[in-house]
């Protein structure tokens, strides 16, 4: 007997991929299609269930089970209480299987549209999906979601499983129904192959042998046809590893560790590191069994140089092959998140062994799941599929998710909860600088600093409307000019007169207007100059994407931090007032958040001293921090 699924651990089946000519396909589709009812049926039908799995599964199913009598096959996998009390599948379980022809990794993805994170996921490493469709439902909404979402992911392979044929009278008309309809769906889809196989996976006709009940079905059954389904990608492709760390134990050794993306190496091949250009030779290439003569694609390893060369992680090497060092490109996107996305917000985003931060600068268009067709978007709420274009805070070493899905596919992650927000394809990598070359100066901001006897920074003031925040940034100006500091003051009110004059105050709008008023602060820090910033600012994450834009040492946060009870009782313009009366939608303190900062460099409480003796305290901080001296 075929040992126990369960004991084999994902690290093992992975290192056997190449020699067993292995299969990895997720099934997914609406909610009750049968998915998990599918791959128990599979696992029951080639042996991979023992005696006492069987014994209990039984057990399960007069317990748990949907199918009266019969043993509910789906409990097999769907392993988690809530899922069993539901009837559905909500996380990703994945079980592998052998028989005689080919070595198989399943993944059971979710069916219903909160889930479709974990569809994702399963879809990231599948060579083929099979994806369920209810004979008596047809095509679903999900089922095109899924269809879409796998196409994106860079699966070219599909089964369309019709199942459930049996409370269908086996039709043979409903079943051709439903696949023509599919084929339609489907077009412009990019799908090398996508086969429509009639099953009962409750009763197992047409999984392992033709069903006698199926006499109009000439075709292959589920198993025997994803058994010899031809998957493989004969294309050749370039040695490339991206860098997960740089191995130094001790002052002998220096190694470059990562797990090989694509292509093969070998000792004294020539290897250049894609962002800089460089070239070294591989004098070793060692591993927890020793040194090796070749490594593969999928293989972790550690190159020793004959050079020293700079590598740090999230660098990518390569055989010399071109790949693309950008900061910005195209992609698609499926948003995961129940918070929308607005673009001009600050993320992160990690792809291959990078993490950079990231602003989604552009929606292009979002896709209509229901017609496939490109709509206008300001937003993106959860489960949106849309092409977006992606601006990052560094270069990195980026490729076409067609051309390598390690260096194509990334994930956006948020700055506060650490959450994966979105999943994402590259389709297209932008010339350096979107093609603008940064134009080299000889007087740079040091030496426009030096000339002012200073250092420049951006001193960035965050609180609540009526907090004091213009108040005691004027104070601050007046004092660094009267000890012969050149600043400049950047005021949220004063600059909605003119810079950012087209804004109003919705969401979208407020990340906009901070990330102009951080980009003019940069440029004034260029100047050489302290700038002074007044603004609300009320989310942390468009904050953090400010101080991003800084060098070291570069962007003080100042919390000016005062109870929205004591700003409603001063409310100097009037607007708590007409906040609390309705006629200001989206105020802060009232009608929308703040988020406070966590770790601010200086926190000024209003309650306990007046403005001026707090702005004294802010520029005796900055002298403190070597801004000046004198």
């Amino acid at each position: 007997m075929a040992p126990d699924s369960t004991n084999v651990t994902l690290e093992g089946f992975l290192r056997e991929q190449a020699s067993m000519g292995e299969l990895r396909f997720l099934t997914c589709g609406s909610v009750d299609d049968g998915k998990s009812t599918l791959i128990g049926r599979l696992l029951h039908e080639a042996g991979q269930i023992l005696d006492d799995q069987l014994a209990t599964l039984e057990k399960d199913s007069v317990r748990h089970g949907t199918t009266g009598e019969d043993i509910d096959f789906a409990l097999l996998v769907d392993g988690l209480e809530a899922e069993r009390e539901q009837g559905i599948t909500i996380d990703v379980a994945y079980r592998f299987f052998t028989t005689t022809r080919r070595r198989f990794m399943v993944a059971d993805t979710p069916g219903h549209e909160q889930y479709t994170r974990n569809m994702a996921t399963g879809a990231a490493n599948a060579d083929l999906a099979v994806l369920l469709v209810d004979a008596r439902n047809g095509l679903m909404t999900q089922t095109r979601r899924h269809a879409f979402v796998v196409s994106l992911m860079g699966i070219r392979h599909v089964v369309l499983a019709v199942n459930k044929i049996d409370l269908v009278d086996f039709s043979e008309e409903r079943f051709h129904e439903i696949r023509l309809a599919f084929e339609a769906m489907s077009k412009g889809l990019g799908f090398a192959s996508a086969r429509a196989i009639p099953i009962s996976a409750r009763f197992g006709d047409n999984i392992t042998t033709r069903s006698p009940r199926l006499p109009w079905y000439s075709g292959p059954p589920m198993l025997e046809y994803l058994e010899t389904v031809d998957v493989s990608d004969t294309t050749a492709r370039p040695f490339r590893m991206p860098v997960q760390w740089v191995n130094r134990p001790d002052h002998t050794f220096r190694g470059y560790s990562g797990t090989i993306a694509t292509g093969s190496v070998r000792p004294g091949d020539r290897i250049a590191v894609a962002s800089s250009g460089v070239g070294a030779t591989i004098k070793r290439i060692v591993t927890m069994d020793g040194d090796r003569d070749e490594a593969n694609a999928g293989d972790a390893i550690t190159l020793v140089m004959e050079e020293e060369v700079d590598i740090s992680r999230g660098d990518v090497v390569t055989s010399g092959d071109t790949v693309a060092v950008s900061d910005r490109f195209d992609a698609n996107l499926v948003w995961l998140s129940e918070a929308p996305l607005y673009p001009s917000r600050g993320y992160l985003m990690k792809l291959g062994t990078a993490t950079v931060a990231a602003t989604v600068t552009r929606i292009q268009h979002r896709v209509d799941i229901n017609t496939y067709e490109h709509v206008t978007a300001d937003t993106l709420r959860m489960n949106d599929v849309a092409h977006v274009m992606i601006s990052l805070g560094t270069m990195i070493a980026v490729e076409t998710y067609a051309a390598d899905k390690d260096l194509g596919g990334f994930i956006l992650i948020d700055r506060l909860t650490n959450s994966t927000v979105a999943v994402g394809m590259v389709t297209e990598v932008a010339a350096v600088g979107g093609g603008v070359v940064w134009q080299k100066q000889e007087v740079d901001k040091l030496a426009r600093a030096a000339l002012k006897h200073q250092h420049p920074a951006t001193v960035w003031f965050t609180g609540l409307s009526g907090a004091g925040k213009s108040t005691i940034a004027n104070l601050v100006e007046q004092k660094l000019h009267a000890i012969g500091r050149h600043t400049f003051m950047l005021d949220g009110d004063n600059v909605r007169h003119g810079l950012n004059r087209d804004l109003g105050f919705a969401e979208a709008d407020r990340i906009e207007n901070i990330r102009r008023a951080a980009e003019a602060a940069k440029l004034m820090v260029e100047a050489g100059l302290i700038v002074l910033v007044s603004f609300i600012s009320p989310y942390r994450g468009d904050r953090d994407s400010a101080r991003d834009l800084h060098g070291p040492g570069e962007f003080i946060e100042v919390f000016v931090d005062t109870p929205v009870d004591e700003c409603r009782r001063r409310d100097p313009k009037g607007l708590y007032k007409r906040a609390d009366a309705g006629l200001i939608p989206n105020f802060t303190g009232v009608s929308a958040p703040y988020e406070a900062p966590l770790n601010p460099e200086i926190r000024l409480d209003t309650t306990s001293a007046p403005a001026d003796q707090l702005a004294e305290r802010v520029v005796e901080e900055l002298r403190a921090r070597g801004l000046f001296a004198g």
